[in-house]
């Protein structure tokens, strides 16, 4: 692990490392979000040495996402996902994209120091050209939207405001981190201040990627994903559709390319695992093994399910913690911002 970057001129006393997660708001948390990123997550913010910013990516929703009750129902699932499993808001700061309205206004701040060629770049915006190209289209722009050209921004906007140390990524958002980098680095250059922290991508290979109910990694995209919070009913139905192969009961089968005992192993300990891998080698059958898998799942998952059914049918407790992480962050980002408006010329006259 690199140094910690010392804290900027003005800014409050703080913990050694921050760290920071966006949870985009766009879909219902699955067993791959669960295990992927949400339980180091939560695990992390039960450190005391550092401070974790955990928040509804809601703004940035709306560059794939053009359904209000969608929007609306995945921002108050997600909360309740993340509280329901423990997250700890008393260390954690825990909000909505939304509700800092320092964060776009930084975004516009940055636009104006970043090249366009930079945005040019971006992956996801190569890809859609890339699309438009394959398809025979004249523009290459066609149907990409200036939030989607511009997401970068904003997400160097939600790291910088925070000046966080370390933001946990996949690989394919390690360019993110390094466009996030070379604004703030801009920023700092062109008006003659240590305002922002230069972040470092953190990119845990150990992390397990799940397999869907197809075998392809579990994503919504795909179609494939069991939820987090299914029903009982429904979550042994899904369990059921895990695709295996023909082996007969009897045959040895091999744990290390199926999608059943993937699952299973990321929320046994090491010891049932083993077990469960006897069991595949002895030639358990794959209607025992479906059944083993929904039976632990099902009890693992079920004082987590009960709360997160309370939750949901409080929405009044889950926007009152959102509102309080709020607080906790606009002390942070306003202050900061004050500072980058009156670096910029546009402080006030008194």
């Amino acid at each position: 692990m690199s140094a910690t970057p010392s804290a900027p001129s003005g800014t409050p006393a703080r913990k050694t490392t921050r760290v920071l997660t966006g949870i985009t708001t766009t879909g219902t948390p699955h067993l791959g979000n669960y295990v992927g990123a949400i339980k180091p997550a939560i695990e992390a913010s039960l450190d005391p040495s550092v401070q974790s910013y955990y928040f509804l990516a809601d703004l940035h929703a709306l560059i794939k996402c053009q359904d209000p009750k969608r929007v609306e129902e995945s921002r108050r699932e997600i909360a309740a996902t993340w509280l329901a499993l423990g997250l700890d808001t008393d260390n954690a700061i825990f909000y909505r994209q939304s509700d800092i309205p320092e964060i776009p206004e930084l975004t516009w701040m940055l636009s104006c120091v970043c090249a366009k060629g930079l945005m040019n770049r971006a992956h996801a915006y190569k890809a859609a050209v890339a699309e438009n190209d394959e398809a025979g289209n004249q523009d290459p722009d066609k149907g990409i939207t200036m939030g989607l050209f511009g997401y970068p921004v904003l997400m160097a906007a939600d790291i910088l405001m925070f000046n966080a140390n370390k933001v946990p990524v996949g690989r394919d958002q390690i360019q993110h981190i390094e466009m996030a980098r070379d604004m703030g680095g801009r920023f700092n250059h062109l008006f003659k201040g240590d305002f922002f922290t230069l972040p470092e991508a953190v990119v845990d290979d150990r992390v397990q990627v799940l397999g869907g109910l197809d075998g392809r990694k579990m994503s919504k995209s795909y179609n494939n994903t069991i939820a987090l919070f299914s029903s009982e009913k429904k979550l042994q139905k899904l369990v059921r559709k895990i695709k295996t192969n023909s082996l007969e009961p009897g045959e040895p089968k091999d744990p290390d390319t199926c999608t059943l005992f993937q699952i299973y192993s990321a929320f046994a300990s090491a010891d049932e695992a083993q077990a469960m891998r006897d069991d595949y080698l002895a030639g358990i059958g794959w209607g025992d093994a479906k059944n083993r898998v929904f039976e632990y799942l099902n009890e693992q998952l079920r004082e987590p399910r009960e709360r997160y059914q309370a939750l949901l049918e409080d929405p009044g407790h889950i926007e009152a913690v959102l509102q309080r992480g709020a607080e906790r962050a606009r002390e942070e980002a306003a202050p900061l911002m004050d500072r980058v408006r009156v670096a910029a010329g546009l402080g006030r006259f008194v």
